[in-house]
């Protein structure tokens, strides 16, 4: 069903003539504005790089299982060759024990060359890291469909912001032409000395508020154009042409579907559980790594006559198995904080069900009394302006006076102004509607 205008037959030719301008630049959809903001809007493009910036660190986590190798180089030169002592009864059996000689030991060039390989073969904090920075990229990837999700109903609450202000000025140049015919007749009416100067005075008052009020709405009207323009991503020289009709949706219901809030509390629920089981491994489960080095040492002396370098192998392989004994407790009260926001969290996805239900009700409500209150107003439209009209003869016939004409010009006015309202709510609500059951990403 279609958005009524109720307007007089000149309105409907200067609207023709308003189509035919409007036609002259391209007229975009909400689906075409919500389709290019997904690739044109600049938070989503952050979020996406963000989602790849996730990506990158669950492979660095699982990166920490492959094995790694190091090459390390060093050159030490001694000036003073480190000191030991030395027992006297080891080189002279007859010598007192405990009697002991300083000796330097080693040649003052040493090289060191070799390659390390380490590897983990099993640690549980490392799977558990691996685990979380998954769960991790899947909240990004929450946060972006929420973003998307946002930007989704800022959009479409501008552009029907955007509709009804335009509709809100076809009124007005409706009720402008009204009131610029009826200043003329009323000039001509004071020329034959048939009306006070003072009545001509209010009609041309009222037609400088309502110029003053269209420039207004004018103003409001390509404010909200380049609010949806740069929410889109476009740059405020495009000339953006929205679609004028406002249509309403045949289907009343959404299916319920899980909104991102609870969606993100069962992931954080995820993530919580998988701390806490990490947590609790650790307390008990070793980690076990595999090392292993290879290389060649060098020995260097540059003194007379016996100078020398000479270079010798080393090489080893093991297994270092690293079980916690005694932390300190860390672990434990750890553990407890890691319970209580298990607990927290839980109690958190029970209020975001029995919040969420409320607000789907409550914009139920909104939108049912915002639809009644179109219909009924539709209907005032229409006597407003045969009302108005009738006065206008009957003043030509002298059985209405002036303030008889702007009553029925101010009733008919606020009708439309009410009218515009209550389409402005019913879509709004409904908007809220699909928000609320986890559809405004679906039905665009």
């Amino acid at each position: 069903m279609k958005l009524v205008n109720i307007h007089k037959p000149c309105l409907v030719l200067l609207l023709i003539v308003i189509g035919f301008q409007s036609a002259q630049a391209q007229v975009w959809s909400l689906q075409q504005c919500i389709d290019t903001a997904q690739v044109y809007n600049k938070k989503l493009q952050v979020n996406r790089n963000d989602i790849a910036i996730g990506e990158q660190r669950e492979k660095e986590a699982k990166a920490n299982l492959y094995p790694k190798v190091t090459a390390n180089a060093d050159y030490k030169y001694f000036t003073n060759l480190p000191y030991q002592l030395l027992p006297l009864n080891a080189l002279n059996l007859a010598a007192p024990e405990g009697e002991f000689r300083a000796a330097q030991f080693g040649v003052p060039h040493n090289i060191n060359l070799s390659l390390q390989l380490s590897m983990p073969l099993y640690n549980p904090q490392l799977y558990g890291a691996i685990q979380t920075t998954k769960i991790a990229s899947e909240w990004i990837e929450l946060q972006y469909q929420k973003l998307e999700e946002k930007i989704f109903f800022d959009i479409s609450n501008l552009y029907y912001n955007a509709q009804i202000l335009h509709h809100q000025l076809a009124f007005i140049d409706s009720n402008l032409i009204n009131a610029e015919r009826l200043f003329k007749n009323m000039q001509l009416l004071n020329e034959q000395l048939l009306v006070k100067g003072s009545d001509v005075s209010k009609v041309k008052l009222q037609v400088a508020q309502l110029t003053s009020q269209k420039e207004g709405v004018k103003s409001k009207y390509e404010q909200v154009l380049n609010a949806l323009k740069f929410t889109i991503g476009l740059s405020l020289e495009n000339n953006l042409q929205i679609e004028t009709n406002i249509l309403y949706e045949n289907s009343f219901e959404y299916s319920s579907l899980s909104t991102l809030d609870f969606r993100m509390a069962i992931l954080k629920n995820r993530w919580l559980g998988l701390e806490l089981n990490t947590l609790a491994k650790s307390r008990y489960l070793p980690s076990l790594n595999l090392f292993a080095n290879y290389g060649t040492t060098g020995f260097g002396y540059n003194g007379k006559p016996n100078g020398f370098l000479d270079f010798y192998p080393i090489g080893f392989a093991g297994i270092q198995l690293s079980y916690p004994l005694f932390s300190g407790t860390v672990t434990e009260r750890k553990i407890n904080q890691k319970s209580l926001e298990l607990k927290n969290n839980e109690l958190q996805m029970g209020l975001i069900n029995e919040q969420n239900y409320l607000q789907v009700e409550n914009a139920k409500l909104q939108r049912k009394t915002a639809k009644n209150t179109v219909e009924t107003l539709t209907e005032q439209i229409q006597l407003a302006q045969i009302i108005y009209e009738q006065t206008i003869v009957q003043q030509k016939l002298g059985t209405a006076t002036l303030t008889d004409i702007l009553l029925a010009d101010n009733s008919l006015r606020e009708a439309q102004q009410s009218y515009l309202s209550a389409v402005i709510d019913y879509l709004k609500a409904d908007l809220e509607v699909k928000k609320f059951t986890g559809n405004i990403s679906l039905t665009k």
